[in-house]
Formats: C-alpha cells, structure tokens, sequence
C-alpha cells in the first residue's frame, strides 16, 4: 500500500472515529441539557449597537428560551478524546497503524489545539453567564468587549509562538509565491483572529454554522494533506466529523444551539490551521459565509450610526433573509451550498498556487 494510500485512510478513520464518538455522547448531553434547562431564560432586547431589534424577536422570541446552548461542547470534547486516545493508544501498542494513528505533533497539531480548547473554555464561561448570568449584554454573558479581548490575546499568543518558536515571518501569495514581512506577522495574527471571530455570528440558525464549519475545515484537511501535513490533515477531518455528528441532532428542528463555546474554539481553531498551512489569504474565499455575515453586520451599524438607516431588514445577513419570507432552513441550506462552493473555489486556487 502507497504512503499517500495509508495517509488518506488515516484521516478518514480519524474522522469516522470522532463522528461515531460525537455522535454516541450527544444523547447523553442532550439529557443533561434539557434536564437543567441550561437555555437562556431572556430573549435577546438590544442589538450589538444598542439599539431595538423587533424583526429578530419577531422570528425568535420564544425559540430562544427553550432550546439549550452548549452544542459545542461536543465539538472539542470529541477532538479533545480523539487526540488523547490515540496517543495513548500509540505509546501502548505495537501495531504499526495504530500507532500512526496518533495525529499529537508538536509542529502541527499543538497549536490548533491549544486554540481551540483554551477558546472553547472563555466561551463556556460565556455559555455558562448567558444561562446563569443578569448582566445587561444579551443574557448575561461575558461583554463584548471582554471576548474581543480575550481572542484577541489568544492570537496575541499564538503570533508569537508562530513568529519566534516556529520561524514564521512570512505569507504566501497564490501563484506568486512568498512575501516577507517580519515582526508585522504577529499583529497580522491577531487581526486575523478577530476578523474570523466576527464572523461567528453566523451561529444563528439551525445547523447553520455546523453545515458551513463542516466544508470549511474538510478543505482545510485537503489543503494540509496536499502539503504533507498529515496530522493538521487529521485535526481538521476530526473536527468535521464531530460537526457531522453535531449537524445529525442539529438540522431543523434543532436540539441544542452551538453557543460560544463552539463559534469561539472553531474561529480560533481555523485560524491557526489558516496560517500553518500558508493560507491565510485564501481564508476569506473558504471561509466566504463567515466573511458575508460579519460584513452585514459591520455595514448595517454603520449604515444606522451614519445615516439613520437600515440596508439589510436584519442583521447578520441570514436574519435579513428570515424577515424576507423565507423559510428558517431554506436560508441555512442556500448558504451551506455557497460555503461549500466557495470552499472548492478557495481549495482549488491554492492548491494551485
């Protein structure tokens, strides 16, 4: 069997692995979800300029307070177990495929890991006060301001591991190759982080970000594959299975919502696999819906601050489209099929490039 062969197998066993795990602790999570009502117990009153938002109440007020958060947990416990058994597995077996199913590398999977874990957790937190808390900032949750903060110093950690322990001081150009730019590349991380945590707003529908989540790390396995990076290969697949399995007990009507334990340690997450990959500049077209959604967001505050009005009947861009009439999981599979497409587009002009 060809080495190429034997990767490719590895990855997909990785992924089934994390499906078929994800997928047998979600009815155990399910229970404990509804058991403790662990939902909000106050609808959303202000937008994130302060201002009314009757056109999303008018979709979501009573939605909103009886389906649980936390769906992400099964994300990054599932990759957390994946990861861990089978480095386990490997230190205590001579069986040569078992032991190369352990996908821990210090060069290409620690770092995607810290940040997905150490994200998920200040999102938990956030989950935790949106149930629990009577803060003033949509249910009680950590300030917006404190979130940006906190990614913000994930990334600020990661750029500098990046920059002085891996000796990273450049990105690549598609078809044109690299560019240096020094020290510059530790806040280019950091505004990269944030710019994809903006778009996690696409976490409002369901199964909405589980389906584009899912094509946007499945092109990233392929991207790292094509590289040679077979463990990052096999973080990515392991974390699309999990969003399968999320998506299977997620697709309309939704058991749980994803929360901010899922959107932050997936942003994080993909960042990181963005730059160790050298596609940070492909990231905005496979990553397009994320990009979409955090753009209408961005032009309806300013459109209102400015000039007193609305360009989109809602924001982000899904809810202006429930306002129009359209069915909750027209708009969530019309944007899967984009994300899906632009994620080949992205794959494909790197790939070669």
């Amino acid at each position: 069997m060809s080495l190429l062969a034997l990767n490719v197998i590895k990855i997909f066993v990785l992924g089934s692995f994390s499906f078929l795990f994800a997928f047998l602790i979600t009815p155990f999570l399910t229970k404990i979800l509804y058991k403790y009502k662990l939902w909000k117990k106050e609808v959303r009153q202000k937008s994130i300029d302060g201002k009314d938002i009757p056109v999303f109440q008018k979709f979501h007020s009573d939605k909103e307070t009886k389906v649980p958060r936390f769906g992400g947990l099964i994300i990054w416990i599932t990759v957390l177990f994946t990861s861990i058994f089978f480095f386990f597995l490997a230190q205590f077996t001579n069986i040569p495929f078992l032991k190369k199913l352990n996908f821990l590398s210090r060069s290409q999977t620690w770092l995607p890991i810290f940040a997905l874990i150490s994200a998920s957790l200040v999102g938990l937190v956030d989950d935790i006060f949106q149930v629990f808390g009577k803060g003033k900032y949509i249910g009680g949750g950590l300030k917006l301001k404190y979130r940006i903060f906190l990614v913000a110093l994930i990334g600020l950690v990661g750029g500098w591991w990046f920059y002085f322990k891996l000796g990273f001081d450049y990105i690549h150009i598609p078809g044109n190759g690299d560019i240096y730019i020094g020290i510059l590349y530790i806040p280019l991380f950091v505004i990269v982080m944030l710019a994809t945590y903006s778009g996690g707003v696409i976490d409002g529908l369901d199964g909405l970000a589980g389906g584009t989540f899912a094509s946007i790390f499945a092109a990233f396995a392929g991207i790292a594959l094509a590289r040679n990076q077979i463990d990052l290969s096999a973080f990515c697949l392991t974390i699309v299975g999990s969003l399968l399995a999320f998506l299977w007990f997620n697709i309309p009507p939704a058991r749980f919502y994803m929360g901010e334990t899922g959107i932050m340690g997936l942003c994080c997450a993909l960042t990181v696999v963005a730059f160790l990959t050298d596609s940070v500049l492909v990231l905005p077209i496979i990553a397009f819906m994320l990009v979409v959604e955090s753009a209408s967001v961005i032009i309806q505050v300013i459109s209102k601050k400015f000039f007193k009005k609305k360009v989109f009947l809602a924001a982000p861009i899904h809810h202006h489209f429930e306002a129009k009439g359209w069915p909750h999981y027209k708009v969530t599979m019309r944007f899967w099929i984009i994300s899906v497409v632009m994620a080949i587009i992205g794959l494909t002009i790197r790939l070669l490039g």
